[in-house]
């Protein structure tokens, strides 16, 4: 759309532009799922993620859509190819201290990698519960915008184009560049991840 970009509320600037957004097209004109008839974008989600990301002024949209029973499936209802929807996995690095790590959705951690950049011997996955003190959001919603606390936050270096972060709450979604993303959040970028 030559002379339209994304306002910090995800819609199209344009003047010319609807009032209502078209939907993603799905990445792969072959790949079909009923959920993706369900993904609209520029809704009025309202969570505390949707809000910082608004608040934050990056160019972004929002996707919502319908249940999903995988990754995979959340692309396809997103519009988005897999490597590009990106994971936020809580890590406890120690007792109360945990780390975001952005993964893209075709990978995952590759512990001895991840605990060299860290330059810790012993890291793991924290609990449901502990993910949730930390971010204020519950497994499947977790993202850094809006989440309760600053956690540092590991990029993996084979984030690149759009990413599709969670929006923090079931079927919510927040696209916006990798690169755009990693900046906004002060992301350390490093290989911590390896091929699922």
């Amino acid at each position: 759309m030559s002379g339209t970009g994304w306002s910090s509320g995800g819609c199209p600037t344009s003047s010319s532009s609807p009032t209502s957004c078209p939907r993603p097209a799905p990445a792969s004109p072959t790949r079909r799922l009923s959920v993706s008839s369900t993904a609209t974008c520029c809704s009025m989600a309202d969570t505390p993620a949707t809000r910082a990301a608004a608040a934050s002024g990056i160019d972004h949209h929002i996707v919502e859509y319908g249940p999903v029973d995988s990754v995979a499936e959340a692309a396809i209802a997103r519009g988005v190819d897999l490597p590009q929807v990106t994971k936020t996995i809580v890590v406890r690095r120690g007792e109360g201290d945990f780390v975001a790590v952005l993964v893209p959705g075709d990978r995952v951690i590759d512990w001895a990698k991840l605990r060299a950049v860290l330059e810790v011997s012993r890291l793991s996955l924290a609990s449901a519960e502990e993910a949730f003190a930390a971010t204020g959001y519950r497994p499947g919603t977790i993202t850094p915008f809006g989440a309760e606390s600053a956690l540092p936050v590991i990029a993996d270096a084979s984030m690149e184009g759009m990413a599709s972060i969670g929006g923090g709450a079931p079927g919510v979604a927040i696209n916006v560049d990798s690169a755009t993303l990693i900046a906004h959040l002060g992301a350390t970028v490093a290989a911590v991840t390896r091929p699922a």
